[in-house]
């Protein structure tokens, strides 16, 4: 393997970002509750950890897809997905073929052009092939699509074994069309319909296949549909072939104009930055999926693409100011999705916020416990916290009366089920044998523990869970006087008081100059640095003269990569940079702690994070920030070493870029005024200018330009509508 492209530690193959390989291996598309992962060619292969295929609801409906020309697998020019991911087109041409039906003889490389254009839109795959000869002779060519669909389910693909399985039905095959079906232990039924406009030539239970005579700059256009049907629920619209693809096409770029149109839009003086702010946006529109409720973000592609709580909540917390209504939706989707009653296989309990949804057949049947699965310990009081941030930045009092009940439940929750042993501290223990072990956001088996590097043992009161109990609380507060209940804020204040007085007492590590990760089940602190203190400063329950070494901390050269802050430091018995959660580089984790360092008036320490991050965004394929990328220390001229498996693209990551400039720019909002504010606003040498347009609050929105000058940042107000102000606190 070429050392340009991958990094060996200890026999095991890291691939860069500046691999070429990189380009190899996906390209997304997602609509809804399905998505694709494809190679560059458009195809379906086997390839690293088998993931590609089409996938609806946690099954994959097509695991194998491979166009050839005349027995042979096309040279491949080009491969993008559209900057808005609408789209994926690959620029293909023939391979040296021998072409005995046109008199014999071998057709030249490249005189075959391949067009091929792939979207997703409601359950149903369009893909539009065209074929142009540019040769001086008229061609005679054979083209095939292979196809395969295996029906296996998202854990499976990721390696869960299974001992049984249901059965593949009979391939049906009639009028231009494929069925695949397989019915599963749930008793569902789920069928692959693969149609083609015009019909092919010949059909097999596997493979179209066309014969086609090109003429001197002829051309041929194919249509190919590949519906995920469940339970036999067809989504293709009616039309021939390059209508129905025109329709989506169009309905495609309708909707995300639609979307833009809901959200203020940012454009700076950096291109490269505009590309990181343009990515960002078209991923999260992406995996977004309409629900009853109103937008959800799914967590990330491939493993994740469902609803995570927690993932949900601080995605939405991330670009509440860019786009409130995600909040929105987030909010009535969690509140409509709370736990009602106790059920330890499920980790459920009356108020307990959801942690995952699978629609599957593994978790239909039991054999995944992630049917509607709530072993987290922080999506609850981090519910309260989004409700608290989303009235702050909206002034939506309605949502919040409608969420009430939800939002008194969360916080009973917190006291009554989340403090098991009393002592003032929310803490977790798995509570099924199939649950996760561990239960805060790092939630890697191995990733609380103490010096010595022993695990510890629960039950686990994690230091950042504290901190957002705190927020949950004076959030919580908050609501209860908006909505006239003056005597249920005034108590909820006081839990706030007391939970800062004993986590101040208990959680810091003089020592250390921070806090403990946490606390184990006999009370000793765990005194370990990693990011998790970070996240103490979100929401003010750390006293300055703290923060003040807390955040220093973060920026120690063992923590600090050059990149970013990793998620262990590099002194640690576990520390290991290619690990999941000691030691790697998350984006959000960053995000979450720049936002902390706001907080505190530490934003030069924030446009440090923001900058590392940028600058990793500039070696990222498509400028696309992963889940997470290995936490080796940055060296001059390379790139970033990237974790094999993140998933691409993951929301919280993709959010992470607002929510750091929001910190750089001290942006904050009063509903009370209204006003939107910016405290002491700081912008780094490469941004010069940035435009923020169509920027709402509750009763009105503006248009704004900020300048970098060399002492501060001069904000000027382009457009006003509506009773806003805008504030500047140097």
């Amino acid at each position: 393997m070429p050392s340009t492209d991958f990094i060996c530690i200890d026999d095991q193959y890291f691939v860069r970002a500046t691999s070429t390989r990189i380009d190899d291996r996906t390209r997304v598309l997602k609509h809804g509750d399905t998505f694709g992962i494809f190679d560059r060619f458009g195809d379906i292969q086997f390839i690293g950890r088998g993931e590609h295929g089409i996938y609806r609801q946690d099954s994959r409906f097509l695991s194998a897809l491979e166009l050839k020309i005349n027995g042979k697998r096309p040279l491949l020019l080009n491969s993008t997905v559209k900057s808005d991911n609408s789209l994926l087109t690959v620029d293909l041409a023939n391979p040296e073929v021998c072409v005995k039906e046109a008199g014999g003889g071998y057709l030249p490389q490249a005189s075959i052009h391949i067009f091929r254009s792939k979207l997703l839109w409601d359950g149903v795959c369009y893909e539009h092939i065209r074929l142009s000869n540019y040769s001086l002779e008229p061609v005679s060519l054979e083209i095939s699509l292979e196809f395969k669909a295996d029906f296996a389910d998202i854990f499976e693909v990721r390696g869960t074994e299974r001992r049984y399985r249901g059965e593949l039905l009979e391939p049906h095959i009639a009028n231009n069309e494929v069925i695949l079906g397989y019915r599963g232990l749930d008793d569902v039924a789920r069928y692959t319909r693969l149609s083609s406009r015009p019909g092919p030539d010949e059909i097999t239970p596997s493979c179209f296949r066309y014969r086609l005579q090109l003429a001197p700059r002829g051309t041929r256009d194919l249509f190919l549909h590949l519906c995920c049907e469940i339970q036999g629920q067809s989504r293709l619209h009616s039309g021939p072939g390059h209508e129905r693809h025109k329709l989506m096409v169009d309905r495609t770029a309708n909707d995300l104009k639609a979307a833009k149109n809901l959200q203020c839009s940012i454009f700076t003086s950096n291109e490269q930055f505009n590309d990181w702010i343009n990515r960002s946006v078209a991923d999260l529109h992406m995996l977004t999926t309409n629900t009853p409720y109103g937008p959800y973000p799914y967590a990330g592609v491939p493993w994740f693409s469902t609803p995570f709580g927690r993932d949900g909540i601080i995605t939405a917390m991330e670009c509440l100011w860019v786009n409130p209504e995600l909040a929105k939706g987030v909010l009535g989707f969690l509140s409509a999705t709370q736990a009602g009653e106790s059920d330890p296989l499920k980790e459920a309990e009356p108020g307990k916020i959801l942690h995952e949804m699978r629609l599957g057949e593994m978790a239909a049947c039991g054999q995944v416990p992630f049917s509607q699965y709530y072993g987290t310990i922080d999506a609850t009081p981090l519910f309260v916290v989004l409700a608290w941030y989303y009235y702050q930045r909206t002034g939506d009092l309605e949502l919040i009366e409608s969420i009430w009940p939800s939002l008194e439940l969360a916080l009973e929750w917190i006291e009554r089920y989340g403090d098991s042993d009393g002592d003032g501290f929310v803490e977790y223990r798995r509570r099924s044998p199939r649950g996760l072990v561990n239960q805060g956001w790092k939630d890697s088996d191995d990733s609380v523990f103490h010096a010595d590097g022993s695990l510890a043992r629960g039950p686990i009161a994690l230091c950042e869970v504290q901190a957002y109990c705190y927020g949950a609380y004076r959030g919580g507060a908050c609501l209860a006087k908006a909505l006239g209940m003056e005597d249920l804020a005034k108590g909820l204040r006081e839990k706030a008081r007391r939970l800062k007085q004993e986590f101040n007492l208990r959680f810091w590590w003089e020592e250390g100059g921070t806090y403990a990760l946490a606390l184990d089940g006999e009370k000793r602190r765990c005194e370990v640095a990693a990011s998790n203190a970070g996240h103490a400063l979100l929401t003010g329950i750390v006293p300055f003269e703290r923060a003040v070494r807390a955040a220093e901390r973060l920026f120690g050269p063992d923590l600090f990569s050059g990149w970013g802050i990793r998620t262990l430091s590099d002194r640690e018995a576990r520390y290991n940079p290619m690990s999941y959660h000691n030691g790697s580089v998350w984006p959000h984790d960053n995000a979450i702690i720049a936002l902390g360092l706001a907080r505190y008036g530490f934003r030069e320490m924030a446009l440090r994070v923001m900058t590392g991050l940028f600058d990793a965004s500039i070696y990222m394929d498509l400028h696309r920030l992963p889940e997470l990328f290995c936490g080796f220390e940055r060296r001059p001229g390379e790139a970033p070493t990237l974790y094999p498996v993140a998933c691409l693209p993951q929301a919280w990551a993709s959010a992470s870029v607002f929510c750091l400039l929001q910190a750089c720019l001290g942006l904050n909002f009063r509903q009370e005024k209204p006003q939107i504010s910016f405290c002491h606003p700081l912008l780094p040498p490469y941004l010069n200018e940035v435009h923020v347009t169509n920027l709402r609050t509750w009763n009105g929105l503006v248009d704004l330009v900020l300048r970098r000058h060399d002492e501060n940042v001069s904000i000027n107000v382009l457009r006003k509508e509506g009773d806003v102000e805008v504030a500047v606190i140097h």
